[in-house]
């Protein structure tokens, strides 16, 4: 496996999965629309890694444009990133999110079809546990969802697993993400979200950076320990690594395979607000706000799994993730 392309490459995990790739001396093909990231990602992952990498502008909807980058390209695998990602954005916009998840999924499947590459690794994601499972999560348990955006993963889940029963020469691995913080340490790339961050460290930074006033923590009634919820946060770079893992069991195993990448333990609100102080040397000022709807008390991973099947476990603990997290804020206050 030389080539490999990656869907989504410019964005916050597809970026640091893309210097993993390169380090490791593979050769990367980015598509990506540029949706909800920034072409100069590319120029920073060439600028870390010293290595150069094909980039295409191009929207997995527009079936000829996927084309185009197989013919010109011997691709061996597929990492697939690209879609629509806010839960909040999908209760407003469902069809706009099964349209593009789900039809970008389509065209990129039958493309691989088409030129005979049959290893695939999907970024899905821990909302495909759903309300109704408790924790620690296991890829044995049932999916469900509480949204558009977490059935669209659900969907493809099922579709892939679908189209390994049919076809035999496929390998999918489904790596079940759950929530990723952090940044690379040479401050180069990390989450750089457009307008307002729906996802708390990059709010937790634009308070830091005085641009918010307060931070708004939904609840301080749950169940656990100091009342806010509880979430398995992760290091974008742990992740990363995560999938060239993946990568290389696909090499060797045939079918369809979940696997949970997290901690396997679970971080509170406040925890993270604390650590996001030690890291920045600042008081992050917040307010308690009525909980969201189809928020759940707490979720982490059981890691098991990674561990038999990948031989991957994370290495970054959420002080790290904080620091690396101020690191690339600092250096980058008017985004990449």
């Amino acid at each position: 496996m030389i080539n490999i392309l990656v869907t989504g490459g410019t964005g916050f995990i597809g970026s640091h999965t893309c210097v993993e790739l390169l380090e490791k001396g593979y050769e990367v093909v980015v598509l990506d629309n540029l949706c909800n990231s920034k072409e100069s990602a590319i120029d920073r992952i060439k600028k870390i890694t010293g290595k150069n990498l094909k980039f295409y502008k191009a929207d997995l909807l527009d079936i000829e444009a996927v084309d185009k980058v197989f013919s010109e390209n011997k691709i061996d695998a597929v990492i697939h990133f690209a879609g629509l990602k806010a839960v909040g954005e999908s209760v407003e916009k469902p069809l706009e999110y099964y349209e593009n998840n789900l039809g970008g999924t389509f065209n990129l499947i039958k493309t691989m079809k088409k030129y005979n590459v049959n290893k695939f690794v999907f970024s899905s994601s821990a909302t495909v546990y759903g309300m109704d499972n408790n924790v620690p999560y296991t890829e044995d348990m049932p999916t469900s969802a509480t949204n558009p955006y977490g059935y669209t993963k659900v969907m493809i889940e099922q579709i892939l697993k679908d189209i390994t029963v049919a076809d035999k020469k496929l390998s999918i691995v489904a790596l079940r993400y759950f929530n990723p913080i952090g940044a690379h340490e040479s401050g180069l790339i990390g989450e750089d979200p457009h307008g307002i961050p729906n996802n708390l460290v990059p709010y937790v930074a634009q308070v830091a950076l005085g641009r918010l006033d307060a931070l708004r923590i939904f609840g301080n009634d749950y169940d656990t320990p100091d009342g806010t919820g509880i979430r398995d946060y992760i290091h974008v770079t742990d992740l990363a690594v995560g999938h060239l893992a993946a990568l290389e069991y696909a090499d060797k195993n045939v079918g369809f395979q979940p696997i949970n990448l997290g901690t396997g333990k679970g971080t509170s609100v406040l925890e993270v607000v604390k650590a996001y102080e030690k890291a920045c040397g600042r008081e992050i000022k917040f307010n308690i706000t009525e909980r969201r709807a189809g928020d759940i008390a707490v979720s982490y991973a059981e890691t098991t799994l990674a561990k038999k099947l990948l031989g991957w476990e994370a290495k970054r603990d959420i002080d790290k993730m904080c620091a690396d997290s101020w690191n690339f804020t600092i250096n980058n206050t008017e985004g990449m």
